[in-house]
């Protein structure tokens, strides 16, 4: 069993959910947090079963995430 840290976005219709440490583009999305995040471990499995095991970036492995807000003057 391979952990990865997922992000969860609560979007104002539905949460989105992706990981980190992997490549490839891979998103999961539900109408709840549960949902979003049992979509993207299906969505998970299904890239590393499609794809191969190479596609775990195990060279640089997240050992933290933290999500950050700032201002940007645009």
């Amino acid at each position: 069993m391979k952990q990865f840290k997922i992000v969860v976005e609560k979007h104002p219709d539905t949460y989105v959910a992706y990981p980190l440490g992997l490549k490839g583009v891979v998103v999961g999305q539900g109408d709840t947090y549960e949902a979003a995040l049992a979509d993207v471990k299906s969505a998970i499995k299904f890239h590393v079963e499609t794809f191969g095991p190479e596609q775990i970036d195990v060279d640089s492995p997240i050992l933290e995430a933290f999500i950050a807000e700032t201002g940007v003057s645009v």
